[in-house]
């Protein structure tokens, strides 16, 4: 046997050690893996990501995986010559964004996902937050001033009541990887569009997960949002609240903060923020102790030597 053969096999052998404590201490449990729509332009990238979300799963983790479509929907409104609106990093939606928001979350996103899981051979099943009343929504009131002069109207954009995760829980017990569009309805049957990260944070605390995952562009949450290098590697709740007082959080930023203070307040322990540019980001975040972005907890001090690394 050559040395470099020697070598490589030396290396993996000392990897599936290493990763040897996480995998016992994860098999069983709840991960909720968000991912926008801009991870999905690219079949490739696509794949990789679903390739990852196979082998949590050949390990024993029951992944539920929430999408967007953004971009996608941006992409098909514009097409269309219809104008994307956002209030503080949350999309607008009037009848013709719901309308479109319809076609790209569940008829192509929700779909190409299913085919990329089917074509590696992972048993998963699309869902939506109408299905079976799995999210229970209502629309989101206009915000007034004090003259009642209108100052916000986010459209057919959905305040989530509650999760039926008795639905999600079926699926897992059933051994599939649910892949939800946060496409949903209020009791009248009025289809309303929600923030994913959202729903994510409000699937992960009603299934008591063990981690809810936040894939984006940026390595993780940013001190410094034009520089890339400034990456925070870990941070409580009341550090997150600082970085949004200064400013240091903007945009799609926002809606993501509001999400993982969600989750965290409600049971969820840690909230991962990684980059889905990063290969194979998904596993080094979870089997090793370096990881690959930012980790958030409810406060700093429960964090272990090697997670303050």
């Amino acid at each position: 046997m050559s040395e470099l053969k020697k070598n490589e096999r030396a290396i993996v052998v000392s990897a599936l050690k290493r990763a040897a404590p996480y995998i016992r201490m994860f098999k069983g449990k709840i991960f909720v893996l968000k991912i926008g729509g801009e991870a999905l332009l690219s079949s490739k990238a696509t794949n990789l990501l679903v390739e990852q979300i196979g082998i949590l799963y050949d390990l024993g983790i029951k992944v539920i995986l929430v999408h967007g479509g953004g971009p996608q929907s941006t992409e098909l409104a514009k097409s269309l010559g219809i104008d994307s609106k956002f209030i503080e990093g949350r999309r607008v939606t009037d009848k013709k964004a719901l309308e479109i928001s319809a076609m790209v979350l569940n008829g192509q996103i929700n779909t190409k996902l299913l085919a990329c899981f089917r074509d590696l051979a992972i048993p998963a099943v699309g869902i939506s937050g109408v299905d079976a009343g799995l999210i229970q929504a209502i629309k989101r009131p206009v915000v007034q001033d004090d003259k009642g002069v209108k100052i916000k109207d986010y459209g057919f954009v959905g305040d989530i009541q509650s999760v039926e995760a008795n639905i999600l829980f079926k699926q897992l017990d059933n051994g599939l990887i649910p892949v939800v569009s946060p496409l949903s309805a209020d009791d009248k049957g009025t289809l309303l569009n929600i923030n994913a990260d959202t729903v994510a944070a409000a699937i992960a605390s009603a299934m008591k997960a063990e981690k809810l995952i936040l894939a984006m562009s940026a390595p993780g949450i940013l001190e410094d949002k034009n520089n890339p290098k400034s990456m925070i590697s870990y941070v409580d709740i009341n550090g997150l609240k600082k970085l949004k007082d200064e400013g240091k959080l903007e945009d799609g930023m926002l809606p993501k903060a509001k999400a993982i203070e969600l989750a965290l307040t409600s049971g969820v322990p840690r909230v991962h923020v990684i980059s889905y540019d990063l290969a194979d980001s998904l596993l080094l975040e979870i089997f090793t102790n370096d990881g690959t972005g930012t980790l958030v907890v409810n406060d700093i001090n429960i964090l272990s030597k090697a997670e303050k690394k």
